[in-house]
C-alpha cells in the first residue's frame, strides 16, 4: 500500500489542517540533530516560542511528543509523591490531567464544575483554604471537549497568594487566543503544535518560569520519566548541547516555519482572525437552529461544541460530510458521544471560506438548504 493524499479539509478538534510552507518545511532534507544548522534552527524556534507565549523564561522549548507528552512532562517534572495538587476539572482534559497527577504520586484534589460552564474562582480558593501545603494549581486554558474558555488571571492570582504554582493546559489556546504567561504569572504552561499553531502533531511546546525550575532542580528523588526529566532536556536546548536523544528534526522544520508564518502574522492578528471565524460559525449555527454547548460568554472562538436535536444521528452526518464534501469534524466526547460535533477553526483551517464551505455542507445534510 503506497500513503496517497486524501485532500480532507481539517475543520475538527485537531489536527488542523497546515500551510503548505509548512509541509514544504517538513519535507526539507534532513540534517543530524547535532548538525551547526540543526542547533541554530532550534535556537531560533525556541526564541519565537517566547514570543508566542508571551514570556521570557529561559526554559522554553518543544518536547519531542504530543501535547499529552507536554501535560506529562509537566507533571512529572513538578510533581513527587505525596504533593498535594489541585486539579481543576471542566472536561475529559481536566479528567485526564488529574489521572496524569496522580500517576505522578500526587494527592490529587478536584475542583469541579458541570461541563459546558468555566471553572469559578471561588471554588478555587474554597479548596486552597481546606487544604493546606497545597503544591500547584492546575487547569486547562481552553477544554475541547467542551469549547469553553476559562478565564486565568483571578485562579492565577489565588494559586501564588497561598504559595502554590500555577499549571496551565494552553493546547487548544495558544496561537488562537491570548496566552499571557508572564503577565499572568504561569509558572508552567504546554501545548502542543497540532492545533493553532499550525503544524503537525508531534512537539510539544513547554515553558516554565524560573520559581518552576527551582522545583525541578531542587527534587528530593529523580524525575521518574527519563525520556521527560527537563533536568537533562534543558541540556540539550540550551548553550551545552549535550545530547539526550534524537530530536524529530522534521518536525522541529515544520514547527519554525509555522510560526514564522504565525509571527509575521502578527499573534493580534491571528487572534482577531480566529475570533472574527468563530463568531460567524457559532451565530450561523444558531441561526440554523442549533445550540452552542459552551455557556455564554466562555465559548472558544477556535473550537465550537454544537449539540443537535434528538433524532438527529450526527455519527452519520459526519459520516456524510467526510465522505461527501470531504470535511472532518469531531464527534462529542463523554456525556455529548452521539449528541455534539466538536469543530475547529485552528491555525490554518480558521478561514472565512472554510466556515462558508461547513456551513453550506451542514445546511445541505439537515435539509435546510
Amino acid at each position: 500500500m503506497h500513503i496517497q493524499s486524501q485532500n480532507r479539509l481539517l475543520l475538527g478538534p485537531g489536527p488542523s489542517s497546515v500551510h503548505p510552507e509548512v509541509l514544504k518545511a517538513m519535507a526539507t532534507p534532513l540534517v543530524g540533530h547535532l548538525d551547526p544548522y540543526f542547533l541554530q534552527v532550534m535556537s531560533d524556534t525556541q526564541g519565537m516560542l517566547r514570543k508566542v507565549f508571551q514570556t521570557d523564561n529561559q526554559l522554553t522549548l518543544a518536547m519531542s511528543g504530543t501535547g499529552s507528552a507536554g501535560m506529562e512532562t509537566v507533571f512529572v517534572n513538578l510533581v513527587e509523591p505525596g504533593d498535594r495538587v489541585i486539579v481543576c476539572i471542566a472536561g475529559v482534559f481536566g479528567e485526564r490531567m488529574k489521572d496524569v497527577a496522580e500517576r505522578s504520586g500526587a494527592e490529587v484534589i478536584t475542583v469541579e464544575t458541570p461541563w459546558g460552564r468555566a471553572i469559578e474562582p471561588d471554588q478555587v480558593e474554597k479548596a486552597l483554604k481546606a487544604t493546606p501545603g497545597v503544591k500547584a494549581v492546575a487547569i486547562v486554558h481552553a477544554e475541547t471537549s467542551t469549547g469553553v474558555r476559562q478565564p486565568l488571571e483571578e485562579i492565577a492570582r489565588l494559586a501564588h497568594d497561598y504559595g502554590a504554582l500555577f499549571i496551565v493546559d494552553a493546547v487548544t489556546s495558544l496561537g488562537g487566543i491570548p496566552v499571557e504567561v508572564d503577565k499572568l504569572g504561569i509558572d508552567a504552561c504546554y501545548s502542543g503544535t497540532q492545533k493553532c499553531l499550525g503544524a503537525p502533531p508531534g512537539l510539544a511546546p513547554v515553558t516554565l518560569n524560573a520559581r518552576a525550575l527551582e522545583v525541578v532542580r531542587n527534587r528530593t528523588k529523580k524525575v521518574q520519566s527519563w525520556y521527560l526529566d527537563l533536568n537533562m532536556i534543558a541540556n540539550y536546548w540550551g548553550e551545552d548541547r549535550f545530547y539526550h536523544h534524537t530530536a524529530p528534526i522534521s518536525m522541529i522544520f515544520s514547527l519554525h516555519e509555522a510560526l514564522r508564518l504565525l509571527l509575521d502574522e502578527g499573534l493580534e492578528n491571528a487572534f482577531t482572525r480566529h475570533a472574527q471565524n468563530g463568531e460567524l460559525l457559532q451565530s450561523e449555527l444558531q441561526k440554523m437552529g442549533l445550540e452552542l454547548f459552551a455557556a455564554e460568554g466562555f465559548r472558544l472562538p477556535q473550537l465550537t461544541s454544537v449539540v443537535f436535536p434528538d433524532g438527529v444521528n450526527e455519527g452519520q452526518l459526519r459520516k456524510q460530510l467526510l465522505e461527501e464534501y470531504g470535511i472532518e469534524v469531531g464527534g462529542g466526547l463523554g456525556s455529548l458521544k452521539g449528541r455534539a460535533w466538536r469543530i475547529g477553526l485552528l491555525g490554518y483551517s480558521s478561514q472565512k471560506r472554510n466556515v462558508v464551505l461547513l456551513l453550506q455542507a451542514m445546511k445541505e445534510l439537515l435539509g435546510q438548504a
